[in-house]
């Protein structure tokens, strides 16, 4: 190098130059160092810090997924074998899958964390829940996952004592649970009150508010399809109703038994008597809370509920003494709570002299409140199972 610049002569020779040039492309580098770290370290942050799989093995997986997550299933066909969905929520990724073909063993577990959906309702159920529960636990055992939460759809009359010895509380590998109904063991630090929702085994949709429903007048001051169970106060409702000849200004299909098969036709019957009715009244079956309840909120109809807690051991500790429907109530749900169905003609008569913009008004506040409602009942899910899954920062 140095008889190189010496040859050049006419140029002012530095010896330096070559340290230059290093410091020159030492300080590019760190630059770009510190560029690709500054990229980095942001993609960080939108990256995901959580992934999450939900095993849907109960219908009110569906209305997690596709109501309260407003999130997709592929394939669309209700009645497909597999079907699976995915999305990112903040900093977790979530992905789900359900149908008649995920069985423990035959498919893959694709994340660390896993929220299991269950249907605890009857002895059956439970049993194939528990065999879930085991598979499950031998997936903690061998570390291919590390954290597990469970969403129940509970017994109505609140007798869940079967999951309890899987909790973690009772040494168990169950960090969280979510169960509906007013159970007395909600303690909203690891057993959370989840809402019912939606017939969803019945395929009742999501449904977007249109003009038409929030604006139109409707031809029913109310509504009520149904079972009528002996001496129950469905019998009594249904009473009141002749009584007074209400019956003739709301839409009423009382039967005698409890049907489980929908057929198209009555399942588009009761869709239109929602659509219908100002009011749709909901009295209590073996527990108070009801899909009717939800289904009604999605057509802007306004629930007119009988606050009665329900034979069982639901909600019956003195912390809950706003039970039934704790968590409707804890949310300023706008609905018409009544003791007694002996108050339903005073309500219809101050219905019939409401104004249609009234209603209106009324309509628009119920759909805003569901709305609002999923959105925190979301909200509430996800940042529950990153507080408990995440690593926390305490040293």
């Amino acid at each position: 190098g140095f008889l190189d610049h010496v040859a050049l002569g006419n140029e002012e020779w530095n010896p330096w130059e070559g340290d230059e040039k290093n410091e020159l492309v030492a300080s590019q580098q760190r630059y770009e160092a510190n560029l690709k770290m500054i990229k980095n370290a942001r993609s960080h942050l939108e990256q995901t810090s959580l992934r999450v799989q939900i095993w849907g093995k109960a219908a009110i997986g569906l209305y997690l997924w596709q109501h309260i997550f407003g999130g997709h299933l592929q394939p669309a066909d209700v009645t497909a074998q597999w079907r699976e969905g995915s999305q990112k929520v903040g900093k977790t990724y979530f992905s789900f899958i359900t149908g008649p073909s995920v069985v423990p063993g035959y498919f893959s577990v694709e994340a660390e964390n896993v929220v299991l959906v269950l249907n605890g309702r009857e002895k059956a159920k439970i049993a194939y829940a528990t065999q879930w529960l085991h598979y499950t636990q031998m997936l903690i055992q061998t570390h291919k996952i590390q954290h597990v939460a469970v969403v129940l759809l509970g017994n109505e009359q609140c007798n869940n004592e079967w999951i309890q010895p899987f909790l973690k509380r009772h040494g168990g590998f169950v960090n969280l649970l979510f169960v509906t109904y007013d159970y007395a063991l909600v303690n909203e630090e690891d057993i959370f009150q989840w809402p019912l929702g939606v017939a969803t085994y019945r395929n009742f949709p999501v449904v977007e508010p249109s003009w038409s429903m929030l604006r139109d007048p409707r031809s029913y001051l109310c509504n009520f399809l149904g079972t009528v169970y002996k001496n129950s106060s469905r019998e009594t409702l249904m009473e009141i109703l002749k009584q007074d000849g209400l019956d003739e200004l709301c839409w009423i299909a009382a039967r005698d038994q409890w049907q489980p098969q929908e057929t198209n036709e009555s399942f588009k019957n009761y869709q239109d008597a929602l659509l219908q009715s100002d009011l749709t009244l909901c009295p209590v079956g073996i527990n108070t809370e009801c899909y009717r309840i939800y289904e009604a909120c999605s057509y802007g109809s306004l629930p007119v509920i009988e606050d009665v807690m329900t034979p069982g051991d639901c909600g019956n500790s003195s912390m809950y003494h706003s039970a039934p429907l704790q968590l409707l109530k804890t949310m300023g749900a706008p609905f018409i709570f009544i003791k007694n169905w002996k108050e339903l003609p005073a309500v219809l008569e101050k219905e019939k002299k409401m104004s249609l913009q009234e209603k209106i008004e009324r309509r628009k506040k119920l759909v805003e409140w569901y709305r609002n409602f999923k959105a925190w009942m979301r909200q509430k899910f996800i940042n529950t199972l990153e507080n408990s899954f995440l690593p926390s920062d305490k040293g």
